[in-house]
């Protein structure tokens, strides 16, 4: 018998056609081969759509000054058409997810459901789904693409979205309340921090704060800075941490980053990143220098540990740490892969410039000054550069902002 031509599908997914080689196989005509040829056909077949890639379809939440933020990840770039009715707000994709649906814990929304390439999202009562901002976000770098759905949930916020759909302006230049995030450039005027031969932490720990500041700016979020410029806000050293801490909580704050510079024996090199909870057992807290040093540092550290320990038994304080640790580990990993320094890891520590653990806190020790390698590299603009791209790609990944 001659062969049989190759059985093409339609599009299964996303405009994928399948032709299988094993789909033209000939069979001897019996029920039996037929059969089995069927049966070949199905699991051909099945096998293809399986491959075919495909997104979680639940949504990342997060809580910002003035609006809810949905991120849904997808299997690649898309295209999308919106329209929104009532309190619902539907958006048809290009790509495919997997079906899925459920109820939504977050201010101005309330539920979500996925089918293929439609989202839908069913908004509380009095929010306007004309009012809600839908971007599609190509994939950048080791970022996936992703849909991205802004719910305004205040009234100033609802009137700023509703501003940006008549005005004349381009309408990437008119958002939401942006999110707000402090950079602390640790130490500062009369606290060098460590000084080495190549570095003085003040001056490292300010330029790459200032470097980071310069690129989230690029992507609309807020940043306070603690100092901008050789200053420090109290030549009291529990004053002055007392009062950078205080910037964490002042407004509404996303994220609090503390950034510093190591130091220790010439071997000792790598960058390590830290969240408040209990100092590691023995006398190895670098809390204590970081706050102050001596009998003042020792104190200060006494004391914040007294509340980590206090913490331990609070769920709801457990919580809200537990996004201080996802801030701390993209952190750590955004900082390794764009400087190829040593990974010390994430820990925790009695820091107490981020003992207050209603906002999302860590300090980061970028580095040692006073390593024979590292302290030359910390030194040059290029590699502070490398090091505030990292921190600000980082914090974009926090907060779920391209």
């Amino acid at each position: 018998m001659g062969s049989q031509p190759p059985i093409r599908t339609g599009a299964l997914h996303s405009g994928t056609v399948i032709s299988s080689s094993l789909l033209s196989i000939s069979f001897p005509v019996c029920r039996g081969a037929a059969r089995s040829f069927r049966l070949l056909q199905i699991v051909a077949l099945l096998c293809a759509f399986l491959a075919v890639p495909r997104a979680d379809a639940a949504p990342r939440v997060g809580s910002h000054d003035g609006f809810t933020r949905l991120v849904f990840d997808l299997p690649g770039n898309a295209t999308s058409k919106v329209s929104a009715a009532g309190r619902s707000v539907t958006i048809r994709l290009s790509v495919q997810l997997r079906a899925e649906q459920g109820a939504l814990k977050a201010a101005g929304v309330t539920a979500y459901a996925v089918a293929g390439g439609l989202v839908t999202v069913t908004l509380a009562e009095r929010v306007s789904a004309a009012r809600t901002r839908v971007s599609v976000l190509p994939r950048s770098g080791a970022a996936a693409a992703r849909l991205v759905i802004d719910v305004p949930t205040t009234a100033a916020a609802q009137a700023s979205v509703r501003a940006a759909a008549t005005s004349t302006r381009p309408a990437v230049s008119a958002t939401v309340t942006r999110p707000r995030v402090v950079l602390d450039a640790g130490h500062g005027g009369g606290d060098s921090g460590m000084v080495s031969q190549w570095v003085k932490e003040k001056d490292v720990t300010l330029d790459v704060a200032l470097r980071t500041r310069a690129e989230l700016i690029k992507h609309g979020v807020d940043v306070v800075m603690v100092r901008t410029a050789d200053t420090w806000l109290s030549a009291d050293k529990r004053s002055d941490l007392d009062a950078r801490s205080r910037l964490a909580t002042t407004g509404k704050v996303s994220a609090y980053i503390s950034i510093h510079v190591n130091a220790g024996g010439a071997s000792a090199q790598g960058i390590e990143t830290f969240y408040f909870g209990q100092p590691p057992v023995g006398s190895n807290s670098r809390a204590v220098l970081e706050n102050g040093g001596g009998s003042v540092g020792q104190e200060l550290t006494r004391q914040a540990a007294s509340s980590a320990q206090n913490l331990l038994g609070d769920i709801l304080s457990q919580a809200k740490l537990s996004f201080s640790r996802q801030l701390a580990q993209k952190v750590q990993s955004r900082l390794l892969q764009y400087t190829g320094a040593a990974n010390r890891g994430v820990k925790t520590d009695a820091f107490y410039v981020i003992r207050d653990p209603t906002t999302p806190a860590i300090l980061t020790e970028i580095g040692f000054g006073s390593s024979p390698s590292e302290g030359p590299r910390l030194a040059t603009a290029a590699y502070r550069e490398k090091v505030a791209q990292g921190l600000a790609r980082a914090i974009l990944d926090f907060l779920n902002t391209q």
